[in-house]
């Protein structure tokens, strides 16, 4: 294999390739990338034996064909120190070579042939939707999955798809965030009607992706696994299994108690009201009377914290605790000048939305 590349281009898909190449397996040859290079093209691969991706280079000059394996750390850290705007990479019996204009690397990898199968994407696509609408509602729910969870479902990301919407529905038990986006076309028989769940790490690969807001993303349903294409870019993956939890039931529907904040001053404020919280006092109480809402903390071995907001609020006065994080977590994602908080009774989940299609219910906690 001979082929010269664009540093750039190939520094950039190698960031994506590393992002899902396991830092620490049993098995050495998966902390390493497939280079293949054929008929005017190359193709990166990379996988976890769960997600891969299968990534076209472009700016590529194939002086020959063949394919290599090697480690991508390696590689990848090669690429981001070179200085050259060209490199030139050259494969032969399981060692690779990378040339620039005043170094010359070496890398030992393994053979081709023992490389898992990474699937590509063929034919036409079940959902079509536009990578910045997705990347955006990827962004709002993500946050929310649960990190670690023996209910699998809960480590992943919900699509729901209702007619030309699909909405991402996330929730680690404490918290649920749930964003609505419009698909390109009504989607076909194997995606109407359809609720998949796709695993948190697939969604973080796919936010990943560089593309301009409006390039097209293709999604297409294989048995238990699902390919995602964007541009040169398909990510595939292993679907979650398991039921996700029947949200709607824990949606509140009588919040009565409506104020409205602005964005960047809500941010602030919790941020300040949450600095002196602890271990063991680690939530904030949100107080809201006529005109005026106050964030206040107290923990007996650090002191107090208040902070006082203007709103327009007329209604019954509620006190109610939170987790600061998880509202942190939420108003940093939230891409409006103001957001909308709905409460109802102190021990009855509180509720932000922003417009119809986002929204975010949040387990209130007891503040003693």
């Amino acid at each position: 294999m001979k082929v010269n590349f664009n540093r750039a281009a190939l520094a950039q898909a190698l960031g994506l390739l590393n992002s899902v190449v396991p830092p620490r397996t049993p098995k050495p040859i998966l902390r390493c990338v497939l280079i293949s290079a054929a008929d005017k093209e190359v193709r990166i691969c990379g996988t976890d034996l769960e997600a891969g991706i299968n990534y076209i280079i472009p700016e590529v000059q194939v002086e020959q064909e063949g394919e290599v394996v090697v480690p991508a750390d390696r590689l990848l850290a090669i690429v981001r120190e070179s200085q050259d705007e060209i490199l030139a990479m050259e494969a032969e019996e399981g060692a690779c070579k990378i040339v620039g204009a005043d170094s010359h690397f070496t890398i030992y990898g393994h053979d081709p042939k023992q490389f898992p199968k990474v699937p590509g994407f063929e034919g036409d696509g079940d959902l079509e939707v536009t990578i910045g609408k997705l990347q955006a509602a990827i962004e709002q729910v993500l946050f929310a999955t649960a990190k670690e969870s023996t209910r699998y479902a809960l480590n992943g990301v919900m699509w729901e798809v209702e007619g030309k919407k699909l909405s991402l529905v996330a929730t680690d038990g404490r918290r649920l965030a749930k964003c609505r986006i419009n698909l390109k076309q009504a989607p076909s028989e194997t995606f109407a009607e359809t609720n998949l769940i796709i695993p948190a790490k697939t969604m973080s690969l796919l936010d990943k992706v560089g593309a301009t807001d409006k390039e097209s993303v293709f999604v297409k349903l294989i048995d238990n696994q699902i390919s995602i294409k964007c541009g040169d870019v398909v990510i595939s993956s292993n679907l979650v299994e398991g039921k996700f939890p029947k949200y709607q039931e824990i949606i509140p529907v009588d919040n009565d108690k409506k104020i409205t904040l602005a964005t960047d001053i809500a941010l602030s404020a919790v941020r300040r009201a949450s600095l002196l919280t602890s271990e063991e006092s680690r939530g904030i109480k949100l107080s809201v009377n006529e005109d005026k809402l106050v964030l206040s903390s107290r923990a007996p071995e650090t002191g107090d914290a208040e902070v006082d907001l203007q709103i327009d609020y007329k209604g019954k006065p509620i006190d109610i605790g939170f987790n600061p994080q998880y509202l942190i977590d939420v108003i940093r994602v939230i891409n409006a000048p103001e957001f909308d908080i709905l409460l109802g009774e102190p021990d009855r989940p509180g509720m932000i939305k922003v417009g119809q299609d986002f929204m975010y219910v949040l387990m209130p906690i007891n503040l003693g």
